[in-house]
């Protein structure tokens, strides 16, 4: 049976889709290019599909109704780059399942980034 192997892309509506795709590059060193970001396949950690209730909290203080995951390989490092340019996280939290960190975007938009731990990576 044919299945879904896993995300595809992320695609969203942008007031300033350059600018904002100047953020990420700079806060969070994306390789962008004319048609966005394209990320190889991870060999660590997984891609998650996952639908919360509609009253949720999680994505504040963001108002959008999603939230966007990227996976990296030092959340220190990235945290360290995004302070060099101005931006600090909204809040950071150790799991055994890994570490995370919390961003809002120039479009509001909250992203997390995700750092899994060994045990977690399959």
């Amino acid at each position: 049976m044919a299945k879904v192997l896993g995300l595809g892309g992320v695609f969203f509506k942008a007031k300033d889709p350059a600018a904002l795709t100047a953020w990420y590059q700079r806060v969070l060193g994306f390789p962008a290019s004319d048609y966005g970001v394209m990320f190889p396949h991870p060999e660590v950690g997984f891609t998650l599909w996952s639908p919360f209730k509609a009253d949720t909290t999680y994505f504040e203080p963001s108002t959008n109704p999603y939230m966007i995951n990227f996976l990296v390989d030092d959340i220190d490092g990235v945290i360290a780059a995004a302070a060099e340019q101005g931006v600090e996280p909204t809040g950071r939290q150790d799991e055994s399942y890994g570490r995370f960190a919390w961003f809002v975007d120039p479009e509001g938009a909250k992203v997390e980034i995700w750092q899994p731990l060994e045990e977690a990576s399959g």
